[in-house]
């Protein structure tokens, strides 16, 4: 379990105790079943990350909104999969690649329903850029409705494997990914992802070099390829 859930799970249990003491039954199961929510919600489980290095994997548990090009129709278009978290699923966040973390930033913003397109531009989150061997990928961890606490452990800076966890979103959220271009989409809108595990792109041997890496523009902070590329990722977003 994430240590950020034991404050949670005080909050309840303490409460019920007090009312099973004073013979309260009711409120004290109540109370009761809120503290094992809060530990079930705060789950950790243990995600053995396959091995091959030319893959990308969900950085996230949940469903699937979207996955396409950022500009439909460019073969040298960005990808961006969005994946949108429930309160039931495991919250914990992981790193889609092996490589350094390039790059940090905290971008406020609004609490809109994390499974709207427009959450992607304008709600609360972290945008995180991993720079691997071969590949370099952008997530952002998007606030929601429920979820306006965003945990990243890592700094810019960091290593970190495959896999490997690197925060995670309290509540209802959502998690963006966005993959170069020599990068094959391996999920689907309306699939079910598991962070760690689930395969959601596979670098293509035969692709032509991207544009260049995922560079923040200063003036807007928002995050796109290099001065070759395509342009800001964000208003391509903001225009589906």
């Amino acid at each position: 379990m994430a240590r950020e859930g034991i404050p949670f799970i005080l909050i309840f249990l303490v409460p019920s105790l007090v009312l099973l003491a004073l013979g309260l039954w009711i409120g004290a199961v109540l109370c009761l079943a809120l503290s094992a929510f809060m530990a079930f919600f705060f789950r950790d489980p243990e995600r053995q990350a396959p091995s091959d290095g030319d893959v990308v994997v969900a950085p996230a548990d949940g469903r699937v909104l979207d996955a396409g090009p950022l500009e439909p129709g460019n073969q040298a278009s960005p990808s961006q999969i969005s994946i949108f978290l429930s309160p039931l699923d495991v919250h914990i966040n992981r790193s889609p690649i092996q490589g350094e973390i390039v790059d940090v930033e905290y971008k406020p913003g609004a609490f809109h329903i994390a499974s709207r397109h427009i959450a992607s531009v304008e709600n609360e989150q972290n945008i995180v850029t991993v720079k691997g061997p071969k590949i370099t990928v952008v997530v952002r961890q998007v606030a929601g409705v429920m979820a306006r606490r965003l945990v990243l452990w890592k700094r810019a800076g960091d290593s970190v494997e495959l896999g490997e966890r690197i925060g995670l979103m309290k509540f209802g959220s959502r998690m963006d990914v966005i993959l170069p271009p020599d990068v094959e989409m391996l999920a689907r809108k309306g699939d079910r992802v598991k962070g760690g595990i689930t395969l959601i792109g596979r670098l293509c041997l035969t692709a032509k070099p991207h544009p260049g890496p995922l560079e923040r523009n200063p003036e807007t902070s928002e995050v796109g390829p290099g001065p070759s590329g395509l342009g800001l990722l964000e208003g391509h977003a903001e225009s589906k």
